[in-house]
């Protein structure tokens, strides 16, 4: 049976999720995926653990909790790329990332090798 576009926007946002906890050491609180075309985007609340939330109200804090974020992402890229590519079944172009130490929240944008959403059209 074909999945439909809710389906595996769920089954990225529970391997993100999983990422996150094994990865990272924490899961978010909340996270959603939307696929936009070539794009996946993943938005997730909730990220930061409390020590670094104490570190993000210092003014050199909130630079280097998103250096050190970035670091751990870039080193896990093939992994996350490898999850997206075997869920989508589309090569992952490249992926984006930011981190918000004021909300907590983090974006991940993968763009694909070609248009994902048309599949569900």
């Amino acid at each position: 049976m074909k999945k439909t576009k809710g389906q595996v926007e769920a089954e990225i946002s529970n391997a993100l999720i999983r990422f996150e906890k094994d990865y990272m050491g924490r899961g978010p609180m909340e996270t959603r995926t939307f696929i936009i075309e070539d794009m996946v985007l993943v938005r997730l609340k909730g990220v930061l653990t409390p020590a670094e939330q104490q570190l993000a109200k210092h003014p050199d804090g909130a630079e280097l909790i998103k250096k050190v974020r970035a670091n751990l992402l870039e080193q896990a890229r093939e992994l996350l790329t490898g999850v997206i590519e075997r869920i989508t079944g589309l090569k992952t172009v490249s992926l984006h990332t930011d981190i918000s130490t004021k909300t907590g929240e983090r974006v991940i944008i993968f763009m694909l090798q070609s248009d994902l959403e048309e599949r569900f059209l």
